[in-house]
């Protein structure tokens, strides 16, 4: 009896009382599904504020619209990087489940900030008059009530980023990684993540954005404050059913310490001699064998085999010594980098859609017969669309393309992913296209320099929406269980978090490539493509053609490292 319990636990998984868990009792399905609800609170708190910020700092804090543009596309660039602070912690120190009790109580913190500096009016700046937006552009916010804003901002920030490194990971931790069934489990929780995530968004563009639009911004932060709060025991009310992973020590510090201890065991004069399969000194009969022993060391995944000098038992330094796990489990890292790397462009896209997108359909037409679409409610057009395409993605396609290629995967990773950056090069060529048609009616009605609605539907931003949200779909879900499956045990979190990572630094690229266009441009040309007060004035055309340009690069060389990559836990794809 006590040893059919024995077999009957978790290996390197607790309880939420830090008990082991238990098979049948801990994981699964139930565990999942609150995990799947907080998620949509937890994204419905986000983007509430993060859809419509541009509007709210150019509108109420009074930044022109390319600074309000670099604001948001740094503060959402933030929160998805210090997702990898999220996950490098749950893996190392903390658990999933603690890191996201805490990062949700930070987002609290920040959202309540924002929530008093919206309802006191003395914390934000003078509101500026007809008269005076007429003739003197207004000051922006500065000083103390700066502060306040980005003390809140980078609050939200730092709690988004934990729970982002964080939730998804222990969704999928819920499931069994050694059977089939429960591999397929984790992958349609994947795709009912993105399901969940779009469900926050839907609320968060339509609800929220229009209470903030027509009610008032205190109202708008103060439902995301309510919203994070009531996620908080929602989370632990799943708790007697999760099991959670027990931190197994720093990733970094492996990943550190194979590299250190490659490079200076190649350089070292110092030759030791290794037989790689059982990790220990041996000694060759001639020197021909020694040579080759010391040149051709090989682990399980071929390729990067300079990592393969950390393995020695003779390391320069005892904190060096390096066993072949560890510099497997490197390499399987390492391999990853290019594909994350490839994915980067498209996230710089997407932070359009929040940026540049948002201030298009403000100069636009917004109505739908008598009802005033707010701007910032654009997304919910690729938003329906992914929650459409997310259940017929996994009930219909996945398993009919199981059965035409059968193999477990059906569509693999890299291919959601490729097709997502495929996307991304349409739906930029369509924004520009857009782009030029809107400066053509605003050039024909002679209001270049007037604020007034366009007399055209703001229903043509809608596409390069559409497509982008597509492209969100596809590469959002793909990476998550990319990185996750092919991540060794140890570095799952922080492998995941590069999916927001990769997030974090496109919206940092867009920031950039909007100062050098800028610069350059300005140097060479008359103007600068991206400056002034007036989108309309703005040759956001241009840019658009450049982001498409980039993107097709971009998915050229992303097709050269995903028909290289080998998949470590399946040989397929």
């Amino acid at each position: 009896m006590e040893e059919a319990y024995k077999l009957s636990k978790w290996e390197g998984y607790v309880d939420w009382r830090n008990q082991s868990a238990i098979k049948g009792r801990h994981g699964g399905i139930l565990a999942a599904f609150f995990i799947l609800v907080v998620e949509v609170l937890e994204n419905l708190a986000y983007l509430a504020n993060a859809s419509n910020l541009v509007l709210y700092l150019s509108k109420y804090m009074h930044f022109s619209p390319s600074r309000s543009a670099i604001i948001v596309t740094n503060f959402m660039g933030t929160a998805f990087l210090l997702a990898l602070l999220g996950g490098f912690l749950s893996d190392a120190y903390f658990t999933t489940f603690h890191v996201f009790l805490i990062s949700a109580v930070i987002q609290f913190m920040g959202l309540l900030v924002l929530t008093i500096q919206a309802h006191i009016p003395s914390l934000e700046p003078p509101t500026c008059s007809l008269a005076e937006t007429t003739n003197v552009r207004c000051h922006e916010v500065g000083g103390a009530k700066a502060a306040v804003l980005f003390i809140g901002l980078y609050l939200v920030a730092l709690g988004v980023g934990g729970i982002k490194g964080s939730l998804p990971s222990h969704g999928a931790e819920q499931f069994d990684e050694n059977s089939k069934e429960g591999r397929k489990k984790r992958s349609t929780f994947f795709n009912y993540y993105v399901f969940c995530l779009s469900c926050g968004a839907l609320i968060a563009v339509t609800f929220v954005v229009w209470i903030e639009d027509n009610i008032g911004w205190q109202w708008g932060f103060g439902i995301s404050t309510l919203t994070i709060l009531l996620a908080i025991p929602i989370f632990l009310l799943g708790s007697c059913y999760y099991r959670i992973k027990v931190p197994s020590g720093s990733p970094l510090t492996i990943i550190l310490k194979v590299l250190i201890a490659a490079i200076c065991n190649k350089f070292s004069s110092r030759k030791p001699i290794i037989n790689m399969e059982t990790n220990h000194h041996t000694n060759p009969t001639t020197p021909a064998q020694e040579s080759q022993a010391q040149e051709n060391p090989t682990t399980q995944t071929t390729g990067l085999k300079f990592l393969n000098q950390a393995i020695t038992n003779n390391p320069i330094h005892q904190t060096l010594e390096c066993t072949k796990k560890q510099v497997e489990d490197v390499k399987i890292v390492m391999k990853t980098i290019p594909i994350f790397a490839s994915t980067i462009m498209l996230n710089s896209c997407l932070a359009q859609l929040s940026t540049f997108s948002v201030q298009q359909a403000a100069t636009m037409n917004t109505k739908l017969g008598s009802l005033k679409v707010p701007p910032a409610s654009l997304p919910v057009f690729p938003v329906i669309f992914i929650m459409i395409l997310a259940p017929v993605y996994n009930h219909l396609i996945l398993p009919l393309a199981r059965k035409i290629t059968n193999s477990e995967m059906g569509i693999s990773h890299l291919q959601r992913i490729g097709l997502g950056l495929f996307l991304s090069i349409i739906a930029m060529a369509i924004a520009a296209l857009v782009e030029t048609e809107r400066k053509k009616v605003a050039d024909k009605h002679l209001k270049l320099d007037s604020n007034e609605p366009l007399p055209i539907t703001f229903l043509w931003i809608a596409l390069q929406y559409l497509f982008l949200g597509s492209a969100d779909l596809f590469s959002l879900a793909g990476l998550l269980e990319f990185f996750f499956t092919e991540a060794p045990r140890s570095m799952k979190s922080l492998a995941t978090s590069f999916s927001w990572a990769s997030l974090a630094i496109g919206y940092y690229l867009s920031s950039v490539l909007v100062a050098v266009v800028n610069r350059v441009t300005g140097i060479f040309g008359s103007i600068p493509w991206l400056k002034g007060s007036n989108l309309n004035h703005y040759h956001l055309e241009r840019f658009y053609w450049l982001m498409c340009v980039l993107s097709g690069l971009n998915f050229l060389n992303y097709l050269f490292w995903a028909s290289r990559y080998k998949y470590r836990s399946l040989n397929e794809g």
